[in-house]
């Protein structure tokens, strides 16, 4: 527990090290030789890519929306979509990725359009389950807009099933999650035509 606190309240440079350190084992269990040429330099870079991967822990969503917020009387929907992200699974620790569409309906504000895609970036950028994931970024908006209505749909493609495991390699998955005015059908069903998806029967 005293090594889980000093990491997380250490230095970039010192989480960098440690991390590195930690890949450099890794590499040993798995069988190969981390002083060969080719992986030398391996654990740092590891350890560069996943503090970048992960960047998301040390950022505020909810202030992101907020540093450009606009008074505005447009009571349409607004739609973002195709927004690309990449993530890890936290179950595996493979990526997943794919694209989020994001709309919602201004209720005297709206946000810079790509504060959205900032935030997608941010919840993107952690351990993550898409189911999570898609939950997070509506409920930020509906806390950083209180809009009268926000959906968020997440089209993904995993690698823990590509790669292993069942090695299904065109499968997608698609997760939704409406709040407000889409609890009504046939808003949903006005953005997710845009889409050219068509909602689940419940």
């Amino acid at each position: 527990m005293e090594e889980q606190h000093h990491l997380a309240t250490s230095s970039l440079e010192e989480r960098q090290t440690a991390l590195a350190e930690r890949y450099t084992d890794i590499l040993s269990l798995l069988g190969e030789d981390p002083s060969r040429e080719g992986l030398q330099k391996t654990p740092i870079r590891v350890a560069r890519a996943w503090l970048e991967l992960t960047r998301g822990y040390y950022e505020d969503p909810i202030a992101i929306l907020r540093s450009a917020l606009f008074k505005e009387t447009y009571h349409n929907m607004v739609v973002v979509r195709d927004i690309e992200f990449y993530s890890l699974c936290e179950h595996h620790l493979l990526p997943f990725f794919g694209q989020v569409h994001i709309a919602y309906i201004p209720n005297g504000e709206i946000t810079g359009l790509s504060k959205l895609a900032r935030i997608v970036n941010t919840f993107s950028h952690r351990l993550q389950v898409q189911e999570r994931m898609t939950e997070q970024i509506a409920h930020c908006i509906q806390e950083a807009l209180n809009p009268q209505g926000v959906m968020v749909v997440v089209e993904a493609r995993h690698l823990c099933m590509q790669m292993r495991g069942v090695g299904k390699q065109g499968a997608y998955t698609t997760t939704m999650h409406h709040i407000g005015a889409f609890e009504r059908a046939e808003l949903r069903q006005e953005f997710l035509s845009q889409l050219k998806l068509k909602e689940a029967e419940q």
